[in-house]
């Protein structure tokens, strides 16, 4: 029994047991209809409630935003493959829920930073499938100038603080932009955002060590897509509970490939950080890809496994049963917007191949300022370079 648990993404502790049943929510509220979730499993704290409420135009707008993330992770993996990419490129394709549940809690004035897998927070962060992939090939068009490539996509309009290459390094900067947010006495939160593969990177504790004593308004998010750099969790981690790791921090594990369940951990979780401090969050995800290109991802893994996730536990099908059996969409209304979605991914993978590289002069750019000058910013005659407001 505990297996099949297991298999269904449950882990032992969604199992049935035979605690009192709360009182049955109403099926429908203010127009919009109730789907049962996935219990959470929260540490130190009270839960969110197993279910949440939707109606056809969220849905339709999360499986839009879901559909269109897996198409630009497709057309960077055929860039890739295409020679049209290069250096390192890690995709996301299996983990969309958890960008798009969080975006629908998230806004702008809440600080955001993550690691190298990075394209879909830059999506939800306000940028475009054109840019984004127009930075994948380094062209000027693209979100970072064609400078920062897949690993560091970036937007400080949006509070957007990248991708970032150094395993675990961003887990302390987050920390500082929620330290910036309680300095300026914003009623917001920071989330920072890591893996499985990182969790166990001793900068991570230190950061939630200060976070807690300076109660800051933080989430510490780790995507356990079950995965590090070829080694599953099972065989990195002494424990697998990783929203149980510090025994001084409340945690919530939540279902991160249901972006319903995402969206109604993440309401609760914002909720508390802005009013009690600081909350380490599990999402339980799976990518599909392997860690980066250069990793077929099937020699620590077996294809069937991937197959079985992507039928079971698929973030966008799971989207699409909703609608279908709601009947607020046919599979012919679904497959139109594929086929819509598709159409303009493929526009933008044609234009990051033929944009225009980065002029010349930029190498100059971001390395100047005008009050401090850097040593190695002259040129031989003596000119100083590199100021841009650019």
């Amino acid at each position: 029994m505990w297996r099949r648990a297991l298999r269904a993404g449950l882990g032992v502790r969604g199992m049935a047991t035979n605690k009192k049943k709360s009182p049955v929510p109403p099926k429908e509220v203010d127009g919009k209809t109730r789907f049962d979730l996935r219990p959470f499993d929260p540490f130190l704290i009270d839960s969110p409630t197993p279910y949440a409420y939707s109606d056809q135009s969220e849905l339709l707008e999360y499986f839009r935003i879901m559909y269109r993330m897996r198409r630009m992770e497709i057309a960077a993996d055929n860039l890739y493959k295409g020679q049209q990419i290069r250096g390192f490129c890690h995709l996301y394709d299996g983990q969309e829920a958890v960008a798009v549940g969080m975006d629908a809690v998230l806004t702008f004035e809440d600080p955001l930073i993550t690691a190298y897998r990075n394209h879909c927070q830059m999506l939800s962060r306000g940028s475009n499938v054109k840019e984004i992939l127009a930075e994948l090939t380094g062209r000027y068009a693209g979100v970072s100038k064609g400078k920062g490539g897949s690993m560091h996509m970036y937007n400080r309009k949006n509070n957007y603080y990248g991708g970032n290459g150094i395993v675990g390094a961003q887990v302390p900067l987050g920390a500082g932009l929620a330290f910036a947010l309680k300095y300026e006495k914003k009623a917001n939160i920071a989330v920072t955002m890591f893996g499985d593969g990182a969790a166990n990177q001793g900068q991570i504790a230190e950061a939630i060590n200060m976070a807690v004593i300076w109660k800051l308004p933080i989430l510490f998010v780790c995507e356990n897509n079950q995965y590090g750099m070829g080694t599953s969790a099972l065989r990195a981690s002494a424990t697998q509970d990783f929203y149980k790791r510090e025994n001084y921090i409340p945690g919530l594990k939540m279902d991160g490939m249901d972006v319903l369940a995402v969206r109604e951990g993440m309401k609760f979780a914002k909720e508390y950080a802005i009013n009690s401090g600081p909350l380490y969050i599990e999402m339980d995800t799976y990518r599909y890809h392997g860690h980066s290109m250069s990793d077929p991802g099937v020699t620590y893994r077996s294809k069937d496994e991937i197959n079985d996730i992507k039928k079971s536990r698929d973030p966008i099908d799971r989207v699409k049963e909703r609608l279908i059996e709601q009947s607020w969409s046919t599979a012919e209304d679904l497959k139109a917007i594929e086929k819509e979605i598709k159409i303009e991914v493929d526009e933008a993978a044609a234009f990051s191949k033929v944009a225009d590289a980065p002029p010349v002069e930029t190498l100059y750019h971001h390395i100047y300022h005008e009050t401090f000058p850097i040593r190695g910013t002259l040129l031989n005659n003596g000119t100083r370079v590199g100021f841009s407001s650019t």
